[in-house]
């Protein structure tokens, strides 16, 4: 049996651990949940039948197998090195954490010391395959372009209130600079660039368009054999948890797609 965690308990962890409750991770234990919330924490866990954790020290204490991490960039930072030196795997969604160069190179370089993994979660996109063949082919170039509605930018700096009535392409950079700018709201940038031609390779544009509600994701990557483009329309941010499911179910399947 497969020991898993939860770092973050708000609606992305609560979908995991439903999923889990509802038989979709078949081979798994749920052990532990963790929140900067301890609210949040305490009720996850009463319905989940696990531990609630006050911290990342006692979520590594348990030593689960996975800590399956649905919270923010500043939760990978504060988690990844910790459970990794302990020997524990991480499932990731706020990739967002590894547009910084030496903190990725940290991590690596712990994962392979232990001999723990970090498994990186497609999110609200996909097509990692084809985008790191693609990459590995050779010659690549990559587009990224992602669709909001202004409410989604309130609280960012390129928000305004002529956006409400307006479309605007409101960002173009690269993908290093997407996060540093919207550091929870383009994860998924740095997850396909990381998963074909790095942060700073990776073109990266954001439109606002008046009405619009969800979120689009396109990423294209070329080379002078191959075309490909993975479009990805989600209404809802839960697609993203669903993929760390998703990756659990792989490890533990004979078969991996």
């Amino acid at each position: 049996m497969r020991r898993f965690a939860i770092a973050g308990c708000g609606r992305l962890g609560r979908v995991v651990a439903e999923a889990w409750m509802k038989g979709f991770l078949p081979g798994y234990e749920l052990c532990g949940v963790y929140s900067r919330t301890s609210g949040h924490a305490d009720s996850l866990a009463a319905e989940s039948g696990c531990v609630s954790c006050g911290s990342v020290g006692e979520l590594v204490t348990l030593r689960p197998d996975y800590i399956v991490e649905t919270a923010s960039p500043a939760a990978v930072r504060e988690m990844a090195l910790p459970a990794l030196d302990a020997g524990i795997s991480l499932v990731v969604l706020s990739v967002g954490a590894f547009a910084d160069e030496v903190f990725f190179n940290e991590v690596s370089s712990a994962a392979t010391a232990s001999g723990a993994r970090v498994y990186i979660a497609s999110g609200a996109t996909g097509g990692f395959d084809v985008l790191q063949t693609v990459a590995l082919m050779g010659g690549a170039e990559a587009r990224f372009f992602n669709e909001k509605g202004p409410d989604a930018l309130k609280g960012t700096p390129v928000y305004e209130d002529s956006l409400q009535n307006v479309g605007k392409e409101v960002f173009h950079g690269t993908a290093r600079e997407a996060i540093g700018l919207f550091p929870t709201k383009v994860n998924v940038t740095v997850a396909a660039s990381r998963a074909s031609v790095g942060p700073d390779r990776m073109d990266v544009s954001m439109v606002s368009t008046p009405g619009f509600s969800g979120d689009t994701q396109r990423v294209e990557i070329r080379n002078g054999q191959v075309r490909a483009v993975v479009d990805v329309y989600s209404a809802t941010s839960e697609i993203a948890a669903w993929s760390a499911v998703r990756v659990l179910r792989n490890i533990a399947s004979p078969v991996v797609f």
